[in-house]
């Protein structure tokens, strides 16, 4: 607003047309936020990155497993940024906007979230539990679907460290061309509730 007004000061053009620049650009900056924000509906996420190896990572706010694999899932996207496409899929239908960016806030994620209230990528990746991770390769296909590793043994009892490295494991297939050696794997951690 000051440097519309110091532009005001050495120009003959009206202010009321400043002031009018002023709202159409707020309107273009607005619309395109929305544009982005439509972008990562749940009914298109895959197919705004077909081309590239998409992966889904299903979590919930209140699933204990979930949280604890935050700073797993966002080393993981760290190091295959270059590679994948990496989004959180909150797939509880109670879910706010407000509510997923506090959980992403509280973790740290700088990956986008997408809300999956009607299951949508739910079915796409046919997920069960969070956290559960995707893989869809170049062409939209799912080619793996279960656990990040192999952390946990059970619910509540997990390994001092994974052994086993599912995920990442399906990231380099995908990327080296060549096939997932195991498409899926049961995992440990919360149920999606309402599945069909």
């Amino acid at each position: 607003m000051a440097c519309l007004l110091e532009w005001r000061r050495f120009s003959r053009v009206p202010m009321r047309w400043c002031f009018s620049v002023f709202a159409l650009v707020f309107c273009v900056c607005l619309a395109a936020a929305q544009t982005n924000e439509a972008e990562l509906s749940a009914g298109n996420v895959l197919e705004s990155v077909r081309g590239q190896v998409a992966v889904l990572i299903f979590v919930r706010t209140d699933c204990p497993v979930s949280n604890r694999y935050a700073p797993t899932v966002q080393a993981i996207s760290a190091r295959n940024a270059a590679d994948a496409k990496f989004f959180l899929v909150f797939p509880d239908k109670s879910a706010s906007a407000a509510s997923m960016e506090k959980y992403r806030s509280d973790f740290g994620y700088g990956i986008p979230a997408v809300h999956d209230p009607e299951h949508v990528l739910v079915k796409d990746a046919h997920a069960t539990f969070t956290p559960e991770a995707a893989v869809f390769d170049h062409k939209g296909a799912l080619v793996y679907h279960g656990r990040i590793d192999n952390l946990y043994v059970t619910f509540g009892r997990a390994r001092a460290a994974a052994t086993t490295h599912e995920l990442e494991d399906a990231i380099a297939a995908v990327r080296d061309g060549r096939a997932v050696a195991r498409g899926e794997v049961e995992g440990v951690g919360c149920y999606i509730s309402d599945l069909q």
